[in-house]
């Protein structure tokens, strides 16, 4: 019982010392260290005891408040003992000692400042991160006939935040995905971001006709940017093994079949989200095992010394294999391992596979030629 009562005091604070502490008492009680070293070595009238003023501040830059505290306490009594002890007991000498003490306290509250710096940074990080996975919302791993995988790569370690958007849904129209980019970075592209989604979750459910979804997208998008915002996408539609593409300004998917990459550039051009795109359909005719990527510009402006990432020459080799959860893994793996662990955009992926379809199943008609009678 006596062994159990002595320990429980000494968890709380083992736990308060957290790596940055550690460090931060480590480096101070040394420099702490050297410096009574050198005062005692030393002979001569010269004192070193100003050099204690360091001492507390070093331990500011890395540890928590109360171990500056203790830190400046120890050099405070540290630095009494050598005035006190066989020294005349001279202006210079209270100065220091003073001015230890002085330090001490100032280099607390630089401590308390940082602290709580750290922590309204590290709990904006939490809120970035709560809203990028509200916005995004894990895909798969199956949706109607699609194995569906979706993946974000931030390009920053601080917060796995964007304007990048995915989403995959089965409606009775068939599987409906989108990818998009919205311009800029921030809470306002995730505020953007979020208007598109919401809106193309609702529609995709109401709208036969992709082009019909498109509209729909473009009046959310307008009634919410500036003149000079906008937001790239590419709409896609599987429908009882009939393909069916909407690209807005944005990187063409690309197909993996058979070992082939085939790029699935829009019949015609068409400008993002914002600006009245006038989209045409592409219509492709999927076979058991095809795969499509789906993924914004951030893979194709990833490069190393002036070279891109060469996603079309490898995306078989690194998507063609497992799952497409495994697929998405070895890109990522392959992508950072590229750029060296430094990537200038987020990247959304999305990767699915067609696994075929029975003859029982809706008729292979892509959404455009349904037409609006269906509304």
């Amino acid at each position: 019982m006596l062994f159990g009562v002595h320990t429980h005091p000494a968890r709380p604070f083992r736990r308060s010392l957290s790596p940055g502490s550690r460090v931060g008492l480590g480096a101070a009680l040394v420099l702490l260290a050297v410096i009574c070293a050198i005062e005692l070595i030393d002979r001569s009238t010269t004192s070193y005891l100003g050099l204690v003023v360091a001492v507390p501040f070093l331990a500011a830059a890395f540890a928590a408040w109360r171990v500056v505290l203790g830190v400046g306490v120890l050099a405070t009594v540290a630095g009494m003992s050598f005035a006190l002890a066989g020294r005349m007991l001279t202006t210079d000498v209270v100065v220091n000692v003073l001015g230890i003490a002085l330090a001490t306290g100032l280099a607390a509250v630089v401590s308390l400042v940082r602290q709580r710096q750290a922590e309204q940074i590290d709990e904006l990080s939490k809120l970035a991160s709560v809203a990028q996975q509200a916005v995004l919302r894990p895909l798969g791993p199956q949706v109607g006939a699609l194995a569906v995988a979706g993946h974000y790569i931030s390009s920053t370690a601080a917060a796995d935040i964007g304007g990048d958007l995915y989403e995959a849904l089965d409606t009775p129209y068939g599987v409906r995905m989108i990818i998009g980019d919205v311009r800029g970075k921030g809470l306002d592209a995730v505020r953007l971001a979020s208007i598109v989604l919401g809106s193309y979750r609702h529609v995709a459910y109401e709208r036969a006709d992709l082009r019909a979804v498109v509209a729909d997208l473009d009046r959310a998008v307008a009634r919410s940017v500036g003149d000079e915002d906008f937001v790239t996408a590419a709409l896609v539609e599987e429908r009882g093994g009939t393909l069916t593409i909407v690209n807005c300004g944005h990187p063409a998917p690309l197909l993996l079949r058979r070992g082939a990459v085939i790029p699935l550039e829009p019949p015609a051009p068409a400008p993002p989200l914002g600006f009245v795109p006038a989209v045409q359909p592409r219509v492709e005719r999927l076979e058991p095992g095809d795969r499509l990527l789906l993924f914004t510009d951030g893979l194709g402006e990833a490069r190393r010394d002036g070279e891109f990432f060469p996603t079309a020459d490898r995306a078989w080799r690194l998507l063609g294999h497992g799952t497409v959860a495994d697929g998405l893994a070895s890109l990522e793996t392959a992508l950072v391992e590229w750029v060296r662990g430094r990537l200038e955009d987020d990247i959304a992926l999305v990767l699915m596979e067609y696994g075929g379809t029975d003859q029982s199943s809706a008729t292979a008609v892509p959404s455009w030629e349904v037409g609006a009678a269906e509304n």
